[in-house]
């Protein structure tokens, strides 16, 4: 990709493959958790290590992933999975911040075989933070097969019970979701949390949803790259990222769809919730450097992207059963799905989203923006020293 522009970025195969692991044999005992991730051991290897479980009063919690590169400060995992939390009843309140405490941690926290419904889905999400999204219902609410507002059905079943179509406008849309994002940058308000909850029985060795720490990936790199960026504002533009999944179908989005969601600004370097740590907020969905040209944005936003998913920053999750439910922070975490197949079966997952309330909630607004733009203008693709990716 040495030449960036507009018809070459739209024409490239961004839409990443289903890079799942090789399903494994029942008997396996990695089904326990079914996680692969990189780091110390080959991907094949990494699944449940309950040697490296501990408790946190009640709870049990297994990390994921371990920075070992030389520059990791921190002794910090990415990903976790909890158990011991009875879904059966209401989440006590000293339940809720001790999974707070563990989520600022880890960034994605995932339960098994919750027994969730969607109400009460609903309900956890809302002990989480004072609001969700309202899904906008962008071809009318009598036409969701939910019918919730405060669950987006990503799923690929349409309201009759029947499977997605190729060449449908739904089946489109859904492209973008297999880009590495982070949900509703997009919004000026964003989100902060996004829970994902399994219904009936997921095709076991198809149903993967893949994680990356933006945490880890800003700390790595050079301390002249991150001065650079640490200035830097984006415009998040969600049907950029549903053209760069549809470059014909989604060329121009619908007027409906374009007055629901404007673009959005955001500092491209965060402050993450926890210990101080910073993260980059990045996501298929970031359309501009404010002061670059669409060309060398998107050379940088893609360069970003690739140094945040080596597999060193990667995990994938299997959904195994009904219940399975993924907890992430959009704050310190890209993710992506597996793009819809033609010989896909049902994959019915269900979204609450919770709106950020902390410091950088409203992203950047007109006057900063304007500063922003100066200081951009003031470096270039060039200066940015990026290390080769192992």
């Amino acid at each position: 990709m040495s030449t960036f522009t507009e018809t070459n970025i739209y024409s490239m195969p961004r839409v990443y493959a289903n890079t799942c692991p090789e399903a494994e044999s029942s008997s396996s005992s990695s089904l326990m958790l079914r996680l692969e991730g990189s780091g110390e051991k080959p991907r094949s290897e990494v699944v449940h290590d309950s040697s490296k479980s501990y408790r946190k009063g009640s709870l049990t919690i297994t990390p994921v992933l371990h920075p070992c590169t030389e520059s990791s400060t921190r002794s910090t995992s990415f990903g976790a999975q909890v158990d011991g939390i009875d879904w059966s009843r209401p989440i006590p309140e000293d339940i809720i911040a001790q999974l707070i405490e563990i989520q600022d941690e880890y960034a994605v926290l995932i339960f098994r075989k919750t027994g969730l419904d969607n109400n009460r889905h609903v309900a956890f999400s809302q002990q989480l933070g004072q609001k969700l999204e309202i899904n906008p219902f962008f071809y009318g609410r009598e036409n969701d097969r939910i019918g919730d507002p405060f669950l987006w059905d990503v799923s690929n079943i349409n309201r009759d019970g029947s499977i997605v179509q190729p060449n449908s406008r739904r089946w489109h849309h859904s492209l973008g979701n297999a880009l590495w994002h982070t949900d509703s940058s997009y919004h000026q308000e964003r989100s902060k949390y996004s829970l994902l909850l399994s219904h009936g029985t997921p095709a076991r060795g198809g149903s993967w949803t893949h994680f990356a720490d933006t945490r880890q990936a800003y700390e790595d790199l050079p301390q002249a790259v991150k001065g650079m960026l640490d200035d830097l504002v984006v415009e998040h533009d969600l049907w950029h990222s549903r053209r760069l999944g549809s470059p014909t179908i989604f060329k121009e989005p619908l007027p409906q769809e374009r007055a629901t969601k404007p673009p959005a600004y955001h500092r491209l370097v965060q402050q993450a919730p926890a210990q101080g740590r910073k993260a980059l907020y990045i996501a298929a969905h970031a359309k501009l450097i404010v002061g670059w040209s669409y060309e060398d944005s998107q050379k940088l936003i893609w360069k970003l992207i690739d140094w945040c998913t080596q597999p060193k920053y990667v995990f994938s999750m299997e959904w195994l059963d009904g219940g399975d439910m993924v907890w992430w922070d959009n704050r310190q975490s890209m993710h992506r799905a597996n793009p819809y197949t033609a010989s896909m079966t049902a994959r019915d997952v269900r979204r609450a989203t919770i709106i950020d309330d902390g410091p950088f909630a409203w992203g950047v607004m007109d006057q900063e923006v304007a500063a922003a733009k100066q200081k951009a203008e003031k470096i270039s693709m060039g200066q940015l020293d990026f290390p080769q990716n192992p």
